[in-house]
């Protein structure tokens, strides 16, 4: 039996991997550490909070003491760094809490790790340090081409550039030490439990509510959108195969402008809940700023290495993503309440 620390493990992609390994797998504890913010939620964790190889702590990655007797009383084998404050708009607002928690917070980790793992100046066998990072480290692309892993980074807002940071704090310690380490970095994720910041579920949750749907500058930039399913298991197979020190790009193939994603999302509600739902709705807004234009993954090389590659097209992902949320209306209401509607009028409200 091995030790997974899985940090962010209740946020939306870090819910959906626990909840994936522990089908998956009856050879590993999960412990999952989260620091419990607006974006995180044990709600997302209900079906496996009871299982057997699961346990929680609630915390944060930055925090030396906690981290330092998370190793030390868990014996940790993987470490699986979601952790992070995620969302652009936010970032711009407040970018000192994304440089503590992704740097520093990564830092802690990797600081703690080390210490467990290395003996003299080796590494115990079996371990390793996935960090989970994003296409948006690379900056934006033109009209044509794809981000690999050796296009240069280039990071446009503080949450990229926060992520940009650790992802080379990481790299380092595989340069310096050797540590057994891998990167990922994944196109925009979509699927069930994500935060109704993101576009998906913020078009979902406000087109259901009759409310605005905010769409920045012409509707045009483009994004790669990924099955959080598919990254789960891109994650599993880089954790068990991975060449030690390697990053690996995780794509979907599906481009799509973030106008198109909008008007899917209408068209199916109109067609399938509610006629009056329409696009209508759609508010054009003042540009985010510094926003990329496109963002492509070519993800040849996890291909090429692992065998992996996505088995849900956008077409299939968007109607189970929207059915999702519309089975778990419950959830959805949960999450907005309280602090998230504060939230959402900071970001939101243009005028």
């Amino acid at each position: 039996m091995k030790n997974i620390l899985v940090t962010g493990g209740a946020g939306f992609i870090g819910s959906n991997f626990v909840i994936y390994m522990l089908e998956k797998y009856d050879s590993y504890r999960i412990i999952n550490l989260d620091k419990l913010t607006y974006a995180g939620n044990l709600e997302n964790l209900k079906a496996v909070e009871n299982h057997k190889n699961y346990s929680f702590i609630e915390g944060d990655i930055a925090d030396h003491q906690l981290v330092e007797e998370i190793f030390k009383n868990h014996d940790i084998d993987y470490v699986i760094n979601f952790a992070a404050e995620s969302h652009v708009d936010r970032s711009i607002l407040e970018p000192e809490i994304f440089i503590k928690t992704n740097i520093l917070g990564t830092t802690n980790l990797l600081n703690a790790a080390k210490k467990h793992w290395q003996e003299g100046d080796s590494f115990k066998s079996g371990k390793k340090f996935i960090q989970v990072s994003t296409d948006e480290v690379y900056g934006s692309l033109g009209e044509t081409g794809y981000f690999m892993e050796t296009t240069p980074l280039d990071p446009h807002s503080p949450y990229s550039a926060s992520k940009a940071g650790a992802d080379l704090v990481v790299k380092s310690y595989f340069d310096t030490y050797k540590m057994p380490v891998n990167i990922t970095r994944c196109s925009n994720n979509y699927g069930p439990y994500q935060f109704p910041e993101k576009l998906i579920p913020l078009m979902i949750h406000n087109a259901l509510n009759k409310k605005p749907l905010p769409v920045y500058g012409d509707g045009m930039n483009i994004r790669d959108w990924l099955y959080v399913e598919d990254h789960c298991s891109a994650i599993d197979m880089v954790m068990h195969n991975g060449r030690l020190g390697e990053v690996y790009n995780v794509g979907g193939h599906n481009e799509r402008p973030n106008i198109t994603i909008v008007k899917t999302i209408i068209g199916y509600l109109n067609k399938n809940v509610d006629s009056s739902i329409t696009e209508d709705l759609i508010k054009y807004v003042e540009d985010r700023k510094g926003h990329d234009r496109r963002y492509g993954i070519d993800p040849q090389k996890i291909k090429d290495e692992l065998g992996w590659y996505p088995k849900t097209n956008f077409e299939t992902g968007i109607v189970k993503t929207i059915q999702w949320y519309l089975q778990n209306a419950e959830w959805m209401k949960n999450v907005t309440s309280g602090e998230y509607q504060n939230y959402y009028k900071k970001m939101y409200d243009h005028k």
